[in-house]
């Protein structure tokens, strides 16, 4: 079968039992305590960080539990006064590109539950073909955002932001600052090229706007194909119902075929892909979805049944009526990262998965949220924020390992190859949902068998350099939540 790549996250109610409990080395102390949140992101990433052994600074004998020792350790502390500084510049391995932190621990589990400060466009960025400037191009619309109410699509272009062309150097400042409102200088789309025009939207950023991940669950009836068709945007275990409910509703059309489009999910939770990938394959427990791969003084604490994860047949109390599909299509762009991955991965050993699109991210080490509750070797528990030391709210989340499949395979950094390589049109791009949109238009192609001699020639191909996620905690995010309780 076909090697493949991944990422996720999940937040559930946590029991800690003896069999989940760490032991954590005894470290040596600060002498001052005005480096405590230094102090916290050494310790969790001396025991929990998958390169430990990568990083000179934080090997285990780095520093002695001597008066001497604490000394030389407090020096290092205090080397960098900003922990953000020190957690990138002395703590994080060279080729680490996803490990990072927040000051507010709840601002990132905010983050991570789909909940965040946006005016509802999604967009990607593409350099132009010379020079530092780029432009960008809407994906879709969030329901119920300050965009939704605006004059502004799918497919709509934009060079501009309040007057200033969009470059490599100021592009974040000016889309991702921390200006609420900005204006968005237009462009069109003409004899191949992205000509600025005199149009602008104004668009406002909301806060705690929620995004509902199940964007699009729907069914088409074409011969004899009942095909569903989901558009799933991000893993998020807060819309795990919501998940449950399209499949509810697939089941109930008689859907034989699906297309999973996973274009532009960059990752989430690993129990709501488990979730998903039980609704697509199968319910059987005893199939193992994945297997946990730590740095050696993690893995060496872990059973082998700490280690394995399987095939869920439930939601909450809710039983999974699986599709039991032998072969599931899936849409995937570089946007695909993480979780998305992972679904892919997880599935391959069991299902005929054809990929279908472009090359994804490439993105296979999962994290988790680690905070200052060193009672609970740094793991973020929702029931346990009391517990959290409140003179320091920081959080890490930081790459912890690798999840492999039940054959073994996790090695996919360069991200998974697609059977049928369609990368998306910037001059074509479709209506999301619409079962001539080119993508999707192909997937139906190659399940129905049928041919309207349509040409899939890509006229314009996209190759994006970032988009509106990635200042996201989900951007090409894993998150491990398999230390809580799973469904």
């Amino acid at each position: 079968m076909k090697k493949y790549y991944f990422v996720l996250l999940v937040f559930v109610a946590l029991s800690c039992s003896k069999t989940d409990e760490f032991e954590i080395p005894n470290t040596v102390d600060p002498i001052s305590e005005e480096v405590a949140v230094q102090d916290f992101m050494w310790k969790a990433m001396n025991f929990w960080y998958f390169w430990q052994d990568e990083v000179p600074d934080l090997a285990d004998d780095r520093f002695e539990n001597t008066n001497e020792g604490r000394e030389a350790y407090t020096s290092f502390l205090v080397s960098e006064e900003n922990p953000a500084d020190f957690f990138d510049g002395k703590l994080k391995f060279i080729e680490d590109r996803f490990s990072f932190y927040n000051s507010d621990y709840r601002e990132l589990t905010n983050s991570l539950a789909g909940i965040s400060r946006s005016n509802g466009v999604q967009f990607g960025l593409v350099r132009f073909a010379s020079g530092q400037n780029l432009f960008g191009y809407v994906r879709y619309i969030l329901p119920n955002s300050d965009g939704a109410t605006k004059d502004i699509q799918r497919g709509d272009l934009f060079t501009g932001v309040d007057g200033q062309p969009l470059t490599e150097d100021n592009y974040i400042d000016l889309l991702f600052g921390d200006n609420s409102t900005y204006t968005l200088n237009m462009a069109t789309f003409v004899n191949g090229e992205v000509t600025p025009n005199d149009r602008e939207v104004e668009l406002t950023k909301q806060e705690a706007l929620a995004e509902n991940p199940v964007f699009i669950a729907k069914t088409f009836e074409i011969g004899n194909e009942k095909i569903g068709y989901l558009m799933y945007n991000k893993f998020t275990n807060e819309y795990d119902d919501d998940l449950y409910d399209a499949f509810v509703a697939f089941e109930s059309s008689g859907v034989n075929n699906l297309i999973v489009d996973l274009r532009y999910n960059p990752g989430g939770s690993v129990n709501t892909t488990r979730l998903l990938a039980s609704m697509i394959y199968g319910t059987n427990t005893s199939d193992l979805f994945l297997r946990k791969r730590y740095n050696d003084k993690i893995q060496a604490q872990r059973s082998t049944s700490q280690l394995e994860v399987y095939f869920a047949d439930r939601v909450g109390s809710r039983t999974i009526n699986s599709l039991e599909l032998p072969k599931v299509y899936v849409l995937t762009t570089r946007s695909s990262a993480s979780a998305s991955e992972l679904l892919i991965n997880s599935l391959e050993p069991y299902t005929d998965v054809v990929q279908i699109g472009d090359v994804t991210r490439g993105k296979n080490e999962f994290s988790t949220t680690l905070v200052d509750d060193r009672e609970n070797s740094y793991l973020y528990n929702p029931s346990r924020v009391n517990k959290i030391n409140p003179n320091n709210q920081w959080a890490i989340q930081p790459l912890l390992g690798r999840n492999e499949n039940a054959e073994g395979f996790s090695d996919f950094t360069s991200g998974l190859v697609p059977d049928i390589e369609q990368k998306e049109d910037l001059s074509n791009l479709g209506t999301l949902g619409d079962q001539n949109e080119p993508l999707l238009a192909r997937a139906i192609q190659e399940i129905t068998g049928l041919s309207d001699k349509r040409s899939f020639t890509v006229k314009t191909p996209i190759d994006i350099m970032g988009s509106s996620q990635m200042t996201e905690p989900l951007h090409n995010k894993m998150i491990d939540d398999t230390h809580y309780n799973l469904n």
